[in-house]
């Protein structure tokens, strides 16, 4: 028996199979992966196993088997991929999005999902860690995983939460996003179609389905960057009020507000959507991507906002993603990195909502296949840009890129493979009288 050093933590492993470290992992994982690895594993000792014809997946520290341990699954992969301790460089035709849709089809062909493991084999995998020098306290987490405190969806945590991922950076959005600061799907005519013409294609689509006329006023809740916002004022003539809890996000519209000269339109407030004081007030209501956020708790209070913040008669639109299966929020994951809180339904789930809330429900207008092409538009800046991108997270750069890198790739096969779907739900407040047409061209 032979022993190898990881260089990087100087944990000392023995060898005790012929194929070195990655078969014996090989070996004690057959049984959690339904058999023969189906990946070509390369362990920090050099040594490989698994499937030649495979995504070569790289192992450079202990580490990534540990964190494997403590988490099981999705976020303990996540984990080791954003350090860095597991690699799935692009080779022989694969990348990360290949290599994840492979190995997502492949637990599918398996049956992989709910099943359950019998002791002989969960023995034989301690005993591989044990042998491996992998059983140990966690390795701490990634500098870029959330650790958000405070009373689920209380107004504190979810400031917090929400400047966890819109305060990052203007600039780091600016290098992804298109000029608008869109961050939400597009409206795209064609595969071909630029991503800013997409977005205001969406952006003019939203308007025209609220019906914004020249002295509209518009509550935008939500406001993000400012898109829609700055686009039913230029565009449509409309008066807008848009509210934020993300003080870069304001700082941003305030500047555009100034440089454009909307002050006379446009009025950015950093409020919270529950504090929204005005009553029966503004002729339509848009809200993009931020139902969200949310929580399921409070989304009756959210729905009594839309409600009675518009006019008896009024237009009330929202875009909102959502989400089949076990995970109602992003998944471990994104719910640890990108977005926590995050809580998503089935669409139908958040249309009763909506019309327990008061409000009369439409059009449902599905968009989940215009947000695949959305989000390839943003991976193209994205690697365009990585350089720069990486620069302005000082020493996380490289950590807080393959996050992003991680959650772009994994949310666009999301929406192309039907996991998640994204939709505009149009609606009326139904005590008073509505102009929405019988028959509309949207």
């Amino acid at each position: 028996m032979s022993d190898t050093t990881d260089t990087e933590t100087g944990t000392t492993t023995s060898r005790g199979h012929s194929g070195g470290v990655a078969q014996q992992l090989a070996d004690a994982v057959g049984p959690f992966v339904g058999g023969e690895l189906p990946v070509r594993l390369r362990a920090w000792d050099g040594s490989e196993a698994g499937s030649p014809d495979g995504p070569l997946v790289v192992l450079n520290s202990v580490d990534a088997v540990r964190r494997l341990l403590w988490h099981p699954g999705e976020l303990g992969a996540a984990q080791a991929y954003v350090t860095g301790e597991l690699d799935v460089p692009e080779q022989d035709g694969w990348d990360l999005d290949k290599a994840l849709t492979y190995a997502f089809a492949v637990a599918k062909e398996r049956g992989l999902s709910g099943t359950r493991f019998s002791p002989s084999a969960i023995v034989k995998a301690i005993r591989a860690a044990v042998d491996l020098g992998a059983v140990s306290r966690p390795p701490a987490a990634p500098v870029s995983q959330a650790n958000i405190k405070g009373r689920l969806h209380s107004a504190l945590r979810d400031r917090r939460a929400i400047s966890h991922h819109y305060d990052l950076s203007n600039e780091f959005y600016s290098l992804i996003l298109e000029p608008n600061m869109a961050y939400s799907s597009g409206y795209h005519s064609s595969p071909d179609q630029p991503l800013q013409e997409a977005q205001e294609a969406k952006l003019d689509l939203v308007c025209t389905k609220l019906g914004l006329t020249e002295g509209s006023t518009l509550l935008d809740i939500g406001c993000g960057w400012g898109s829609m916002s700055l686009r039913a004022a230029e565009k449509f003539g409309a008066r807008v009020v848009g509210v934020t809890i993300a003080a870069e996000q304001k700082k941003f519209i305030d500047a555009r507000i100034a440089e454009r000269g909307l002050a006379d339109r446009v009025e950015i407030r950093l409020q919270d959507y529950r504090d929204i004081p005005e009553r029966d007030h503004f002729d339509a209501v848009s809200s993009i991507e931020m139902g969200e956020h949310v929580g399921q708790k409070n989304y009756p209070t959210y729905a009594s906002v839309l409600r009675r913040s518009v006019k008896p008669g009024g237009r009330v639109l929202i875009q909102q993603m959502s989400r089949t299966g076990k995970w109602p929020g992003g998944g471990p994951f994104i719910e640890s990195f990108i977005a926590p809180d995050m809580y998503m339904r089935p669409v139908g789930e958040t249309v009763a909502f909506l019309e327990r809330g008061g409000l009369e429900v439409r059009d449902v207008h599905a968009l989940r296949e215009h947000y695949v092409l959305t989000v390839a538009g943003w991976l193209e800046n994205f690697y365009a840009n990585r350089d720069r991108l990486v620069g302005l997270m000082g020493e996380h750069g490289e950590e807080i890129y393959r996050v992003w890198e991680l959650y772009l790739v994994g949310g666009s096969m999301a929406f192309r493979d039907g996991r998640m779907g994204v939709d505009q739900i149009l609606m009326v407040r139904p005590d008073g009288p509505h102009d929405l047409p019988a028959v509309r061209g949207f």
